[in-house]
């Protein structure tokens, strides 16, 4: 490429370098906008976790070709650039934009190059000037996406220029240079479909400039052929036989493209092309007058809009359409153009046919005039054909310019094109720096397309401003009466704002307006695929109803009887089968749905939730694992199987557990439960300065974190600090004054750490209020009556708790002591002997009430998925673990078993003391 650019001297490429980067500076202070959300933000290709095998497998999108939903836009090379800016700089805009322009600064260059061989040196560099800065670029240069147009062309011009090379001396064959010309084709292909059309301008250049020929000596050498009055000449044959080698290649290379799509064209609705699905002759006139409008976007880049689908250029309906008009100039100017440079010989009429070529021929994939494309206009597919006109232009003022009358208005005139462009190209860049900014630009241009109402509103949307993001959606139905996304998007707004009516009546229009479910029949009708999210939204919404589950579930299967391959309807209801308590029909749904995509992390997850519900850990682990080798960054996945791990009880297993935390906190070092949860492993293995540190961390967060403030107050009072537990009750029962078990053992802590028997008499008294039944509290404040010498109130109060637990041997015992000291002392008599604090502890440790008093986190919540945008957001069913205040640990590992055996042991041998006490010994 370097030899091959060797003529274009270092000024002509540092003022190109220069123009580029005073156009497009800006550019690199724009984000990813429209196209660039699918193309980068949400395609996992770019992820150096993906395989490299998937970019060749995939869509530009990150599609798989073989799905319908796929564009079939198969450009492979261009998403290996977006996944090297991934590497170095990951989701960096700035990055991505730079490297766009680089490719266009190289473009400019390579341009030059090909202009050289029609035009002078000045024209030449005008040419290129011109394309460097026309404004109609910047959807290819300022757009991240717009860089399949630039690779593309890099290589559309090599192979060109490659070609160029292919004529030896005495008109004799070099292979080689055909040769590369194949190869860097289909590199240009692999970059963007259009690539393929330089082989046209290859087969131009070789008859008409290469061998010189001009229409007229074509048609009259082969009148004479015909006539048997003369044979081929051998020049002619050896341009057949470089001609036959060139459409063999692209023949080739079109049955290796058709391959890749499967034999299917993507799917496109009439929302996108409203002239691909009318009748005649709408439709014929509609695709002609498009001809003239691009022709005048690249004549006057006036009026530029990102989105030219839906309303933007109404239908060409009738003959007497004055539209018409404009239709019957641009053919009868080309036709004029095409003429003049096919019948007369000269320079003059090769610099025009090579740009007649530049124009038309790469135009030909986006003029729906052989297959329906999904879109209108579009000013990216402009780039390669702007080409031809910029080289038009340079052409033309060198012809004024070299009449002395016209030759200070031509270069006057040239001066004021190039600064405008310029201008215009540096504010257009400007539109690009974030979706509302691009939008609302669109819209000054275009009112009448419902989808830059909707995009407006999405953009609004995203920055939580749902009441004018509102006003826009419910605009775009109003353009677009019948478009059902808009709808969706209205019904997703009110749900925002809690409007649940508004909601699912936006919900039922949208799905008025699907087409009619043909029983047995795969949905295939041209509406896009993500519009049946509509069954899925509306079903979310009304499943919040608990009398309405059946109804979502029936809006579920309605939408799998329309697609079966319709893979978030199945994890939709996955979920709300769980709801429903049939866990066994949730994992049926997730196991359709990982037929369907088994390298989507959330449905591994999913899966071990149900799993989870099924009461089968083992398996549940396993999903938590396949879902981590998918994404081993998966969130839940982590800390759910961490959590999974710790209530195990296997010692074993919590190393890992403790990792997958702290690679949690890592991902989420806001999230209080991370660190909670580390401090309850750290407490399962006995570092307790580790525990407390981790317990800290989530109050501190979190400052009412129920859980964490109980266990670190319970880690005190087990390491014998129970004065610094003291505050840490205080700020639970300050959050939660009916915390049973922080009541207990606050008065426990004030009964034997501070004497204050009166405040433990409070917290005992409290628990009875909340619960009159709670035999640890009511035997405690028996124990407390016997502190105050208050023998016949503390037999009462045993009395009452023996009724309530009549099989706990100790609470007789006890009873008994009481009613044997009455008997000794006289019924008006109080003992004298003071009793040692230990009892309320003792009683806590009873026999069979002793439990481990760790609150642990094993409350499940489910959170609905939802499909609540024109695009198919799936944002899988979570599984957060909250706090369950009184459930105990669920599974005890031997070690722990044995402590609490030895805890048991302890507690009667003070049992025993206590009786001994009572007993006056």
């Amino acid at each position: 490429l370097i030899e091959k650019m060797a003529d274009v001297g270092l000024k002509e490429a540092a003022l190109i370098v220069g123009v580029v980067a005073a156009c497009y500076w800006n550019s690199l202070f724009c984000g990813f906008v429209f196209d660039d959300v699918s193309a980068i933000l949400d395609n996992k290709d770019l992820h150096p976790s993906t395989p490299l095998k998937n970019l060749f497998q995939n869509d530009f999108w990150g599609t798989p070709m073989s799905e319908e939903r796929s564009h079939k836009s198969y450009r492979p090379l261009t998403v290996l650039t977006f996944r090297l800016n991934y590497l170095f700089s990951e989701l960096n805009a700035v990055s991505y934009h730079f490297l766009n322009l680089v490719f266009h600064v190289v473009v400019c260059i390579v341009f030059l190059k090909v202009c050289k061989l029609f035009l002078d040196n000045r024209s030449s560099l005008i040419a290129s000037l011109l394309f460097a800065v026309h404004p109609i670029h910047t959807e290819a240069v300022t757009g991240v996406v717009g860089r399949a147009e630039l690779l593309s062309s890099i290589f559309f011009l090599a192979a060109f220029l490659s070609y160029t090379k292919s004529k030896g001396p005495n008109n004799t064959i070099v292979w080689t240079p055909i040769a590369v010309t194949v190869f860097l084709v289909a590199v240009a292909t692999l970059c963007k479909e259009q690539g393929i059309t330089v082989v046209g301008i290859c087969c131009v250049y070789e008859v008409f400039i290469a061998q010189g020929y001009t229409l007229p000596v074509l048609l009259d050498t082969a009148v004479q052929i015909l006539r048997g009055k003369g044979s081929i000449p051998f020049s002619m044959l050896q341009t057949l036989l470089k001609l036959i080698v060139l459409m063999f290649s692209t023949l080739l290379l079109v049955v290796i493209r058709v391959q890749v799509i499967q034999s299917q064209l993507p799917v496109f609705t009439r929302f996108d092309n409203p002239a691909a699905v009318s009748p005649s002759p709408a439709r014929q006139l509609t695709f002609n007058y498009l001809l003239p409008v691009n022709a005048w976007l690249l004549l006057n880049p006036s009026e530029l809009c990102c989105d030219w689908t839906m309303g933007t250029i109404p239908l060409v309906e009738s003959l007497l359409d004055v539209r018409n008009v404009a239709t019957l100039t641009f053919f009868c100017f080309l036709g004029s153009l095409i003429v003049f440079s096919l019948r007369y010989p000269g320079d003059s009429s090769k610099a025009v046919l090579m740009a007649l070529c530049l124009l038309v021929l790469p135009f030909i994939p986006a003029s729906n005039l052989f297959f329906p494309v999904g879109f209108v206009v579009a000013e990216r597919v402009l780039y390669v054909p702007s080409m031809g006109f910029c080289i038009l232009v340079a052409h033309g003022w060198k012809k004024l310019s070299n009449k002395s009358v016209l030759r200070k208005i031509s270069w006057f005139c040239l001066a004021v094109v190039l600064f405008t462009h310029a201008l215009k190209t540096l504010h257009r860049n400007w539109d690009w720096e974030s979706e509302y900014t691009l939008f609302m630009s669109a819209l000054k241009v275009n009112k009448n397309n419902a989808k830059l109402w909707n995009n407006v509103g999405h953009a609004l949307e995203n920055e939580k401003n749902f009441e004018r993001a509102l006003q826009f959606f419910i605009q775009a139905t109003q353009v677009q009466p019948d478009d059902i996304g808009a709808h969706m998007n209205v019904g997703r707004t009110y749900k925002n704002l809690n409007k649940t009516k508004e909601a699912e009546e936006s919900y039922m229009i949208a799905k008025s307006l699907m087409p009619q479910i043909i029983p047995g029949k795969k949905y295939a009708a041209r509406v896009a695929p993500n519009h049946l999210n509509v069954y899925i939204n509306l079903a979310n919404l009304i499943r919040a109803n608990e009398s309405r589950l059946e109804e979502a579930d029936q809006l579920y299967r309605q939408a799998i009887s329309m697609r079966p391959d319709f893979k978030q309807a199945y994890i939709s209801r996955g979920e709300l089968l769980l709801k429903m308590n049939k866990p066994l029909k949730a994992k049926e749904a997730y196991l359709r749905a990982l037929e369907l995509d088994r390298t989507n992390a959330d449905l591994w997850y999913n899966l071990a939730i149900v799993y989870i519900e099924l009461k089968d850990p083992t398996e549940a682990l396993k999903n938590f694992n396949r879902a981590l080798e998918l994404n081993p960054m998966h969130k839940l996945a982590l800390f759910n199987s961490a959590l999974l791990m710790q209530e195990s009880g296997d010692a074993r297993l919590r190393p890992e557990a403790k990792q997958r935390l702290l690679q949690y906190v890592k991902e989420e070092p806001q999230d209080a439960n991370g660190y909670f949860n580390l401090g309850m492993l750290a407490m399962d293995d006995k570092k307790d300065v580790e525990a407390e540190t981790w317990m800290k961390k989530a109050i501190r967060l979190q400052p009412n974190f129920r859980s964490a403030l109980f266990n670190l107050a319970l880690l005190y009072s087990q390491t014998a600090k129970e004065l610094m537990a003291l505050p840490v009750l205080e700020d639970l029962l300050k959050y939660y004054p009916d915390h049973t078990k922080g009541l207990i053992l606050k008065g426990d802590i004030l009964m034997n750490q501070k004497k204050d028997i009166v405040g433990a008499k409070t917290c005992f008294e409290k628990i009875l209020e909340l619960d009159p039944n709670n035999v640890q509290g009511k035997h405690n404040l028996c124990v407390v009556y016997f502190e105050e010498r208050d023998l016949i109130k503390a037999e009462k109060c045993l009395v009452e708790t023996l009724a309530l637990a009549p099989h706990e041997e100790y609470i007789q015992r006890h009873l008994n002591i009481v009613r044997s000291k009455i008997a000794s002392l006289g019924a008006t008599e109080h003992l004298s002997t003071p009793v040692d604090g230990t009892a309320t502890v003792a009683a806590t440790e009873k026999k069979n009430s002793f439990q481990n008093l760790k609150e642990v986190k094993t409350e499940q919540k489910n959170t609905p998925t939802a499909v609540e945008n024109n695009k198919q957001y799936s944002k899988n069913k979570k599984r957060t673990q909250k706090n369950s205040i009184d459930k105990e640990t669920p599974k005890k590992s031997t070690k722990e078993l044995k402590d609490i055996e030895k805890k048991r042991v302890a507690a009667l041998k003070r049992l025993e003391e206590i009786e001994r006490i009572l007993n006056g010994e």
